[in-house]
């Protein structure tokens, strides 16, 4: 369980393919504080550590992605050089800052409009039409691993929406969403209460 409130950004120092896929990846966290088997969110991906080293500030941790994860996510991110937003795992009497956050991808998003709003940045983010009805104006998302805000939702003739999220400087700062532009593609997952209420009605009795 994690809340989408990143705690460092992250580098794939190496990327190679086995069974699955391992990677190294690279951070300044404490490897003391990392425990072998324990969960990282890594870019909205939940992952399981395998081995960790290095020194406090200057960690790696090693990762082992599936076939599913890789085709779920946003192709390329997993390219060695690529940087990650990371969150360890949610410890009890942790600050819930965010939202609860299950680091399982729904969907892969498109970003259609970047712009400023004074020293922020306003992104607009395209999302597929069995996404749409999940997004609420208000209503908590995750992109890229980073809880966020949803300001406003524009449904379109073919079932998408695009939402609009404002992206204050520390938070374009301090994880990778700063670097996004036009026709990137963004992990996604939507808010848990969401999917819960959506499958409620789903079931609920015609009247």
């Amino acid at each position: 369980m994690f809340t989408g409130i990143v705690t460092a950004i992250g580098t794939i120092a190496a990327a190679e393919q086995r069974g699955d896929l391992r990677l190294r990846i690279t951070a300044p966290l404490d490897p003391a504080r990392i425990d072998i088997g324990a969960s990282i969110a890594c870019s909205g991906v939940c992952l399981t550590v395998v081995e960790r080293g290095g020194a406090a500030g200057d960690a790696w941790f090693d990762v082992d992605l599936s076939g599913e994860s890789v085709s779920r996510t946003v192709p390329g991110m997993w390219n060695a050089g690529q940087q990650l937003n990371i969150e360890p795992s949610l410890r009890l009497g942790d600050e819930l800052g965010g939202h609860i956050v299950t680091g399982h991808v729904d969907s892969v998003g498109e970003v259609v409009k970047v712009s400023r709003a004074g020293d922020s940045w306003q992104i607009a983010i395209r999302a597929r039409a069995d996404m749409a009805p999940f997004i609420a104006e208000k209503g908590s998302i995750t992109v890229n691993g980073v809880s966020l805000t949803v300001n406003d939702v524009r449904d379109r003739p073919d079932g998408t929406c695009d939402f609009l999220l404002n992206i204050i400087p520390h938070t374009a700062s301090v994880t990778t969403l700063g670097q996004l532009a036009e026709g990137d593609a963004v992990n996604l997952e939507i808010d848990v209460l969401a999917r819960y209420l959506k499958r409620m009605q789903s079931l609920a009795p015609m009247r």
